[in-house]
């Protein structure tokens, strides 16, 4: 349950204006912050808890009437009785407040305004934690007690990758424009993400209709343009569209790439079948290594981790190994913070992991994955907006998000020869 995030949006009324008639009082965003404390306790506990302190509140921006406040709260450490918790307000929609506009007119704000940050801690009483342990803590160390509650220490490397999937199989041009198609698109794209942050390009190619292809050659070309333009590592698609035969989907391997998925298993996949049975997937394992490559296991569920594994035993997969969780597909896994901190605890040591998430699970669930010590894939395969409605200009801007955040938590986007050596990639 450590970093489980809460959060709730409102208008601030007239009724909350308390100075001048318009400027809302600082202590109407820790009120928020106090009912937010109050669900995280309730999800962790049963119990509604008591607040006990604030270690430190910064008031940031101003707020008014009739603005829109979006407000967090995440649950950062936990103790035998004590919770701790970070909070954040942001104003997300302003009211003008300028002439010649009438007073109604407002406008939706393209980046946020944080108005107030916090960090507090709640204790709920031993007697009053209805929930059982074993619900929200999956590693109780050997011979703990009944009344343990043990949080795992978790190593945050300083390093984060992050992958830029710049295609995708599932998006057209009449959904973006900015969807790269030829070999330079790719590779121009490519160089932004690269400049954005980005170690690893995640590639799909397409025919000149924009349909999605496997072809050897359009992988030669967009694989050539890319390392003219970037030393990014490019990882080719395995998976491809839902219908590709095996050989169809196995047309990047003969660019004897850097990297190449390996779908762990099948799924419901929307309305179709994604198929990759059992025998199927040691073919593509076996070939990836024949190319030289490192595979990247793409883990739609929590048993495609388990078949992960299993190769791994059978030694059809050499350590280290990199999975990646892919939350959010209709028919798999959904994207929630319980969801990575459990398939997070399956990984075994010494091996890396990472966070793909559709559509508006892009942000909160890569977030949360780089905050938990893990690596981030975004782009335009996996989410076509920023948020709120407001269409990506390509990859480049969802990887200059990811990169700030990073920074944010002291973690530093990997250059690709980096990237490299945690990936274990031959150099």
């Amino acid at each position: 349950m450590v970093g489980l995030i809460v959060a709730v949006r409102l208008r601030m009324s007239a009724h909350d204006a308390h100075y001048a008639g318009e400027l809302v009082d600082g202590a109407r965003m820790l009120a928020l912050f106090g009912d937010l404390a109050t669900e995280l306790l309730i999800r962790l506990d049963g119990d509604e808890g008591l607040f006990r302190a604030y270690e430190s509140v910064e008031f940031l921006a101003p707020v008014f009437a009739g603005d829109y406040i979006e407000a967090t709260a995440e649950l950062t450490r936990i103790g035998n009785t004590s919770r701790q918790m970070r909070f954040e307000a942001r104003k997300v929609v302003t009211n003008l407040r300028q002439d010649p506009y009438p007073p109604s007119a407002a406008d939706v704000l393209n980046e946020p305004i944080v108005v107030c940050r916090a960090v507090g801690t709640c204790v709920t009483p031993t007697e009053l934690q209805r929930h059982p342990k074993a619900l929200y803590m999956h590693s109780l160390p050997p011979g703990a007690g009944a009344s343990a509650i043990v949080t795992p220490v978790r190593h945050v490397p300083a390093d984060v990758i992050l992958t830029a999937a710049i295609v995708g199989a599932e998006i057209t041009r009449a959904m973006t424009p900015y969807l790269p198609i030829t070999a330079q698109e790719i590779a121009d794209e490519a160089a932004r993400c690269r400049e954005a942050g980005a170690a690893v390009i995640h590639l799909h190619v397409r025919n000149d209709d924009g349909s999605p292809s496997q072809a050897a050659d359009r992988f030669a070309a967009a694989i050539e343009a890319i390392r003219k333009k970037t030393d990014c590592i490019v990882q080719v698609s395995t998976g491809g569209a839902v219908g590709m035969s095996l050989d169809e989907r196995l047309g990047g391997l003969s660019c004897k790439p850097e990297m190449a998925t390996l779908n762990c298993g099948s799924l419901n996949f929307g309305d179709d079948v994604f198929v990759n049975l059992r025998p199927e997937i040691r073919h593509v394992a076996a070939r990836i290594r024949e190319a030289g490559g490192v595979p990247e296991l793409e883990c739609y569920e929590v048993g495609h981790i388990d078949e992960a594994l299993a190769l791994a035993k059978e030694g059809a997969l050499i350590a280290p190994l990199h999975f990646q969780f892919v939350l959010g597909i209709a028919g798999g896994i959904s994207a929630r913070a319980e969801a990575i901190g459990w398939m997070a605890s399956l990984v075994p040591a010494g091996s890396t992991w990472g966070v793909a998430a559709v559509g508006r699970h892009q942000r909160p669930m890569t977030e949360l994955a780089m905050s938990l010590g893990g690596h981030a894939r975004v782009g335009l395969e996996d989410n076509l907006y920023m948020e709120r409605g407001v269409l990506a200009e390509g990859s480049a801007p969802l990887v200059t998000r990811a990169a700030a955040f990073a920074h944010q938590l002291g973690r530093k986007p990997a250059e690709p020869s980096r990237a490299r050596q945690l990936l274990g990639i031959k150099l």
